[in-house]
Protein backbone atom coordinates (compact mmCIF):
# COMPACT_ATOMS: atom_id res chain seq x y z
CA UNK A 1 0.00 0.00 0.00
CA UNK A 2 2.82 2.06 0.69
CA UNK A 3 5.18 0.98 -1.26
CA UNK A 4 9.17 0.64 0.49
CA UNK A 5 7.69 3.70 3.09
CA UNK A 6 7.04 2.76 6.49
CA UNK A 7 5.14 4.64 9.13
CA UNK A 8 6.46 5.12 12.36
CA UNK A 9 5.71 6.62 15.74
CA UNK A 10 4.21 5.52 19.07
CA UNK A 11 1.93 8.96 20.06
CA UNK A 12 -0.40 10.65 17.86
CA UNK A 13 1.91 14.15 17.45
CA UNK A 14 4.64 11.24 16.51
CA UNK A 15 2.70 9.23 13.55
CA UNK A 16 1.01 12.51 12.60
CA UNK A 17 4.13 14.27 11.72
CA UNK A 18 6.34 10.82 10.44
CA UNK A 19 3.24 11.33 7.51
CA UNK A 20 3.36 14.66 7.44
CA UNK A 21 7.26 14.60 6.80
CA UNK A 22 7.06 12.26 4.56
CA UNK A 23 4.17 14.01 2.29
CA UNK A 24 6.62 17.05 2.22
CA UNK A 25 9.99 15.28 0.84
CA UNK A 26 7.83 12.65 -1.27
CA UNK A 27 8.24 9.67 -0.18
CA UNK A 28 4.25 9.42 0.30
CA UNK A 29 2.93 11.17 -2.78
CA UNK A 30 -0.68 12.81 -3.59
CA UNK A 31 -3.46 10.09 -3.66
CA UNK A 32 -1.56 7.51 -2.11
CA UNK A 33 -3.36 5.43 0.42
CA UNK A 34 -3.05 4.70 3.88
CA UNK A 35 -3.28 1.43 6.31
CA UNK A 36 -6.52 1.28 7.81
CA UNK A 37 -6.05 2.54 11.32
CA UNK A 38 -6.46 -0.98 13.38
CA UNK A 39 -4.14 -2.43 10.54
CA UNK A 40 -1.46 0.17 11.42
CA UNK A 41 -2.06 0.49 15.26
CA UNK A 42 -1.08 -3.48 15.03
CA UNK A 43 2.06 -3.23 13.43
CA UNK A 44 2.86 -0.13 15.59
CA UNK A 45 1.71 -1.01 18.38
CA UNK A 46 -0.33 1.25 19.66
CA UNK A 47 -4.29 1.47 20.58
CA UNK A 48 -6.39 2.46 17.66
CA UNK A 49 -7.81 5.06 19.17
CA UNK A 50 -3.61 6.46 19.14
CA UNK A 51 -3.84 6.32 14.65
CA UNK A 52 -7.40 7.49 14.91
CA UNK A 53 -6.28 10.57 16.53
CA UNK A 54 -3.45 10.89 14.20
CA UNK A 55 -5.45 10.86 11.11
CA UNK A 56 -7.68 13.16 12.29
CA UNK A 57 -4.80 15.72 12.98
CA UNK A 58 -3.74 15.07 9.15
CA UNK A 59 -7.33 16.08 8.03
CA UNK A 60 -7.48 19.09 9.65
CA UNK A 61 -3.85 20.30 8.50
CA UNK A 62 -5.15 18.81 4.82
CA UNK A 63 -2.96 16.32 4.40
CA UNK A 64 -5.06 13.70 4.48
CA UNK A 65 -8.57 12.90 3.28
CA UNK A 66 -10.85 9.70 4.31
CA UNK A 67 -13.44 9.04 2.40
CA UNK A 68 -15.62 5.91 4.43
CA UNK A 69 -15.07 2.54 3.65
CA UNK A 70 -12.32 3.67 1.02
CA UNK A 71 -10.12 4.47 3.94
CA UNK A 72 -7.68 7.74 3.98
CA UNK A 73 -5.21 8.94 1.49
CA UNK A 74 -3.26 11.69 0.57
CA UNK A 75 -4.73 14.33 -0.68
CA UNK A 76 -4.38 15.08 -4.45
CA UNK A 77 -3.19 18.46 -3.18
CA UNK A 78 -1.91 18.34 0.46
CA UNK A 79 -0.50 21.26 2.40
CA UNK A 80 2.82 19.43 2.35
CA UNK A 81 3.69 18.76 -0.57
CA UNK A 82 6.36 20.59 -2.76
CA UNK A 83 4.73 22.34 -5.94
CA UNK A 84 7.14 20.45 -8.02
CA UNK A 85 5.53 17.18 -7.72
CA UNK A 86 2.15 18.90 -8.68
CA UNK A 87 3.10 20.32 -11.90
CA UNK A 88 0.79 20.06 -14.67
CA UNK A 89 2.25 18.84 -18.08
CA UNK A 90 0.38 20.95 -21.03
CA UNK A 91 0.87 19.60 -24.38
CA UNK A 92 2.17 21.94 -27.26
CA UNK A 93 -0.53 24.05 -28.75
CA UNK A 94 -2.37 23.80 -25.50
CA UNK A 95 -2.91 27.25 -23.08
CA UNK A 96 -2.88 26.98 -19.87
CA UNK A 97 -5.82 28.30 -17.95
CA UNK A 98 -5.32 26.44 -14.36
CA UNK A 99 -2.85 29.06 -12.98
CA UNK A 100 -5.48 31.65 -13.78
CA UNK A 101 -2.54 33.97 -14.61
CA UNK A 102 -3.39 37.30 -16.47
CA UNK A 103 -1.94 37.92 -20.02
CA UNK A 104 1.83 39.77 -19.48
CA UNK A 105 0.93 41.64 -22.23
CA UNK A 106 -2.04 43.85 -20.72
CA UNK A 107 -0.35 44.06 -17.47
CA UNK A 108 0.96 48.08 -17.05
CA UNK A 109 4.55 48.90 -16.40
CA UNK A 110 5.36 49.14 -12.61
CA UNK A 111 8.00 50.86 -12.47
CA UNK A 112 7.08 54.76 -12.79
CA UNK A 113 4.09 53.78 -10.00
CA UNK A 114 6.31 52.16 -8.13
CA UNK A 115 9.33 55.36 -8.29
CA UNK A 116 6.55 57.17 -7.34
CA UNK A 117 5.41 55.13 -4.20
CA UNK A 118 9.72 55.22 -2.68
CA UNK A 119 9.54 58.76 -3.54
CA UNK A 120 7.13 59.21 -1.02
CA UNK A 121 8.51 56.84 1.22
CA UNK A 122 11.78 58.27 1.19
CA UNK A 123 10.02 61.68 2.47
CA UNK A 124 8.02 59.89 5.26
CA UNK A 125 9.51 56.44 6.57
CA UNK A 126 6.42 53.78 7.33
CA UNK A 127 6.75 53.00 10.82
CA UNK A 128 5.51 51.08 13.47
CA UNK A 129 2.29 52.44 14.49
CA UNK A 130 1.18 53.80 11.20
CA UNK A 131 -2.33 53.60 9.21
CA UNK A 132 -1.77 50.30 7.69
CA UNK A 133 -3.92 51.48 4.82
CA UNK A 134 -2.60 54.09 2.38
CA UNK A 135 -5.14 56.90 2.44
CA UNK A 136 -4.87 57.21 -1.17
CA UNK A 137 -5.61 53.61 -2.05
CA UNK A 138 -8.45 53.87 0.28
CA UNK A 139 -9.98 56.91 -1.50
CA UNK A 140 -9.71 55.32 -5.22
CA UNK A 141 -10.91 52.03 -3.81
CA UNK A 142 -14.01 53.31 -2.17
CA UNK A 143 -15.11 55.37 -4.80
CA UNK A 144 -15.47 52.47 -6.75
CA UNK A 145 -16.76 50.16 -4.15
CA UNK A 146 -20.01 52.75 -3.78
CA UNK A 147 -20.38 53.09 -7.62
CA UNK A 148 -20.93 49.29 -7.28
CA UNK A 149 -23.10 48.99 -4.89
CA UNK A 150 -20.67 47.94 -1.59
CA UNK A 151 -22.35 49.05 1.54
CA UNK A 152 -20.42 51.89 3.50
CA UNK A 153 -18.18 50.72 5.89
CA UNK A 154 -14.29 49.93 6.93
CA UNK A 155 -11.75 48.54 4.31
CA UNK A 156 -8.01 46.90 4.60
CA UNK A 157 -5.59 45.22 2.96
CA UNK A 158 -4.61 42.42 2.24
CA UNK A 159 -1.79 39.67 0.12
CA UNK A 160 -4.54 39.03 -2.73
CA UNK A 161 -7.91 37.43 -2.62
CA UNK A 162 -7.14 33.80 -1.01
CA UNK A 163 -5.09 35.79 1.76
CA UNK A 164 -8.54 37.44 2.48
CA UNK A 165 -10.89 34.69 2.08
CA UNK A 166 -8.29 32.19 4.52
CA UNK A 167 -8.53 35.44 6.83
CA UNK A 168 -12.80 36.26 6.91
CA UNK A 169 -12.71 32.25 7.53
CA UNK A 170 -10.26 31.45 9.77
CA UNK A 171 -11.66 35.15 11.84
CA UNK A 172 -15.12 33.54 11.90
CA UNK A 173 -15.31 29.55 11.87
CA UNK A 174 -13.82 26.59 13.65
CA UNK A 175 -12.29 23.20 12.11
CA UNK A 176 -15.17 21.23 11.60
CA UNK A 177 -17.95 23.89 9.98
CA UNK A 178 -19.12 23.42 6.95
CA UNK A 179 -18.48 26.34 4.17
CA UNK A 180 -21.02 25.90 0.77
CA UNK A 181 -18.23 26.20 -2.38
CA UNK A 182 -18.95 26.55 -6.06
CA UNK A 183 -19.35 23.22 -7.84
CA UNK A 184 -16.83 23.60 -9.89
CA UNK A 185 -15.36 25.84 -7.87
CA UNK A 186 -11.67 27.39 -7.82
CA UNK A 187 -8.89 24.81 -6.86
CA UNK A 188 -7.01 27.07 -4.37
CA UNK A 189 -9.92 27.76 -2.49
CA UNK A 190 -11.07 24.56 -2.36
CA UNK A 191 -7.57 23.33 -1.37
CA UNK A 192 -7.56 25.79 1.48
CA UNK A 193 -10.34 24.63 3.19
CA UNK A 194 -9.29 21.31 4.85
CA UNK A 195 -6.31 22.76 4.89
CA UNK A 196 -8.43 25.10 7.89
CA UNK A 197 -9.76 21.63 8.87
CA UNK A 198 -13.36 23.09 7.38
CA UNK A 199 -15.62 21.19 5.23
CA UNK A 200 -17.18 21.97 1.69
CA UNK A 201 -20.67 21.38 0.73
CA UNK A 202 -21.19 21.54 -3.15
CA UNK A 203 -23.19 24.07 -4.34
CA UNK A 204 -23.80 23.80 -8.32
CA UNK A 205 -23.22 26.55 -10.84
CA UNK A 206 -24.31 27.85 -14.30
CA UNK A 207 -23.65 30.72 -16.44
CA UNK A 208 -25.29 33.23 -14.27
CA UNK A 209 -23.65 32.18 -10.92
CA UNK A 210 -24.48 29.89 -8.04
CA UNK A 211 -27.71 27.85 -7.97
CA UNK A 212 -30.34 29.51 -5.60
CA UNK A 213 -32.13 26.08 -4.31
CA UNK A 214 -28.70 24.51 -3.76
CA UNK A 215 -27.81 27.58 -1.99
CA UNK A 216 -30.75 26.58 0.41
CA UNK A 217 -29.76 23.33 0.52
CA UNK A 218 -26.37 23.85 1.69
CA UNK A 219 -27.31 26.06 4.30
CA UNK A 220 -30.12 24.29 5.47
CA UNK A 221 -27.83 21.34 5.77
CA UNK A 222 -25.95 23.46 8.49
CA UNK A 223 -23.34 25.62 5.91
CA UNK A 224 -22.47 28.19 8.15
CA UNK A 225 -20.23 30.00 5.43
CA UNK A 226 -20.41 30.66 1.76
CA UNK A 227 -17.69 31.81 -0.94
CA UNK A 228 -19.11 33.39 -3.89
CA UNK A 229 -17.07 34.54 -6.84
CA UNK A 230 -18.66 38.42 -8.12
CA UNK A 231 -17.80 37.52 -11.74
CA UNK A 232 -14.84 35.69 -14.31
CA UNK A 233 -15.75 32.73 -11.68
CA UNK A 234 -12.72 29.73 -11.96
CA UNK A 235 -13.40 27.71 -13.50
CA UNK A 236 -16.31 28.48 -15.57
CA UNK A 237 -16.10 31.92 -16.43
CA UNK A 238 -19.58 32.73 -14.55
CA UNK A 239 -20.73 36.13 -13.38
CA UNK A 240 -23.52 36.57 -11.01
CA UNK A 241 -26.69 38.25 -12.54
CA UNK A 242 -28.97 40.88 -11.37
CA UNK A 243 -31.72 38.34 -11.08
CA UNK A 244 -29.64 35.90 -10.06
CA UNK A 245 -28.13 38.31 -7.05
CA UNK A 246 -31.68 38.57 -6.45
CA UNK A 247 -32.85 35.18 -5.57
CA UNK A 248 -29.54 34.60 -3.85
CA UNK A 249 -29.70 37.47 -1.69
CA UNK A 250 -33.40 35.68 -0.43
CA UNK A 251 -32.02 33.06 0.63
CA UNK A 252 -29.36 34.39 2.36
CA UNK A 253 -31.89 36.72 4.26
CA UNK A 254 -33.49 33.31 5.62
CA UNK A 255 -30.52 32.41 7.10
CA UNK A 256 -28.66 35.87 8.35
CA UNK A 257 -26.32 34.41 10.70
CA UNK A 258 -23.90 32.77 7.30
CA UNK A 259 -20.86 34.25 6.65
CA UNK A 260 -21.26 35.63 3.58
CA UNK A 261 -17.36 35.64 1.36
CA UNK A 262 -17.60 37.38 -2.11
CA UNK A 263 -14.46 36.95 -4.12
CA UNK A 264 -13.71 39.83 -7.15
CA UNK A 265 -10.96 38.60 -8.79
CA UNK A 266 -12.46 40.16 -12.21
CA UNK A 267 -12.37 43.50 -11.34
CA UNK A 268 -10.46 45.46 -14.18
CA UNK A 269 -10.49 42.58 -16.38
CA UNK A 270 -14.27 41.90 -17.23
CA UNK A 271 -16.99 44.21 -19.12
CA UNK A 272 -19.76 42.87 -16.77
CA UNK A 273 -21.04 45.20 -13.64
CA UNK A 274 -20.73 43.30 -10.61
CA UNK A 275 -24.19 42.14 -8.93
CA UNK A 276 -22.93 42.38 -5.06
CA UNK A 277 -23.73 40.03 -2.47
CA UNK A 278 -23.00 42.04 0.63
CA UNK A 279 -24.98 43.30 3.46
CA UNK A 280 -27.17 40.20 2.67
CA UNK A 281 -26.13 38.58 6.35
CA UNK A 282 -24.94 39.86 9.58
CA UNK A 283 -21.18 38.85 8.85
CA UNK A 284 -19.83 39.44 5.03
CA UNK A 285 -16.71 40.57 3.37
CA UNK A 286 -16.02 41.26 -0.33
CA UNK A 287 -12.73 41.27 -1.45
CA UNK A 288 -11.34 42.95 -5.03
CA UNK A 289 -8.18 41.47 -5.84
CA UNK A 290 -5.67 44.09 -8.01
CA UNK A 291 -4.05 40.71 -9.87
CA UNK A 292 -5.51 40.09 -12.82
CA UNK A 293 -5.63 43.52 -13.22
CA UNK A 294 -2.35 45.11 -12.31
CA UNK A 295 0.04 41.97 -11.53
CA UNK A 296 0.13 38.97 -9.24
CA UNK A 297 3.20 39.96 -7.85
CA UNK A 298 1.87 43.29 -6.42
CA UNK A 299 0.25 40.71 -4.07
CA UNK A 300 -2.44 43.30 -2.95
CA UNK A 301 -6.37 43.00 -2.29
CA UNK A 302 -8.62 45.80 -0.89
CA UNK A 303 -11.14 43.85 1.79
CA UNK A 304 -14.50 45.97 2.40
CA UNK A 305 -16.77 43.90 4.69
CA UNK A 306 -19.12 44.39 8.62
CA UNK A 307 -17.09 46.23 11.26
CA UNK A 308 -17.36 42.83 13.37
CA UNK A 309 -15.43 41.10 10.36
CA UNK A 310 -12.56 43.74 9.19
CA UNK A 311 -11.88 44.60 12.95
CA UNK A 312 -11.08 40.40 13.36
CA UNK A 313 -9.03 40.31 10.14
CA UNK A 314 -6.85 44.05 10.55
CA UNK A 315 -6.13 42.46 14.27
CA UNK A 316 -5.00 39.56 12.95
CA UNK A 317 -3.04 41.16 10.69
CA UNK A 318 -1.52 42.88 13.34
CA UNK A 319 -0.28 39.71 15.32
CA UNK A 320 1.19 38.79 11.86
CA UNK A 321 2.96 40.24 9.05
CA UNK A 322 1.53 43.78 11.04
CA UNK A 323 0.54 45.50 7.67
CA UNK A 324 0.83 45.10 3.55
CA UNK A 325 3.57 47.05 2.64
CA UNK A 326 2.77 50.39 2.25
CA UNK A 327 5.11 51.13 -0.59
CA UNK A 328 3.15 48.61 -2.95
CA UNK A 329 -0.28 50.03 -1.47
CA UNK A 330 0.78 53.62 -3.05
CA UNK A 331 2.24 52.01 -6.39
CA UNK A 332 -1.53 49.99 -6.54
CA UNK A 333 -3.34 53.44 -6.31
CA UNK A 334 -1.15 55.36 -8.37
CA UNK A 335 -1.57 52.82 -11.06
CA UNK A 336 -5.79 52.64 -9.93
CA UNK A 337 -6.16 56.22 -10.39
CA UNK A 338 -3.52 56.92 -13.13
CA UNK A 339 -5.53 55.40 -16.15
CA UNK A 340 -2.46 53.07 -16.23
CA UNK A 341 -4.67 50.57 -17.81
CA UNK A 342 -7.34 50.79 -20.33
CA UNK A 343 -9.86 48.36 -18.71
CA UNK A 344 -11.83 48.79 -22.12
CA UNK A 345 -9.39 47.23 -24.05
CA UNK A 346 -8.47 44.46 -21.32
CA UNK A 347 -11.67 43.37 -20.74
CA UNK A 348 -12.24 43.59 -24.69
CA UNK A 349 -9.29 41.51 -25.19
CA UNK A 350 -10.20 38.68 -22.88
CA UNK A 351 -13.58 38.14 -24.16
CA UNK A 352 -12.69 38.19 -27.85
CA UNK A 353 -10.90 34.49 -26.78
Amino acid sequence: MLGEYRIEGRGAAEIAADVERAVGTGELRPGQALPPMRELAARLGVNPNTVAAAYRTLRERGVIETAGRRGSRVRPKPVTTGRAQLRVEVPPGARDLSTGNPDPELLPRLAPALAVAAEAGDRRAVLYGDDPVDPGLLRVARAELDADGIPAGPLTVTSGSLDAIERVLAAHLRPGDAVAVEDPGWGSALDLMPALGLRTVPVGVDDDGPLPEELARALADGARAVLVTARAQNPTGAAVTAARAHSLRVVLRAHPNTLLIEDDHGHGIVDLPPHPLAGATRHWAFARSAAKTYGPDLRLAVLAGDPVTVDRVRGRLRLGPGWVSLLLQRALAQLWSGGAVDRTAVAESYRSR
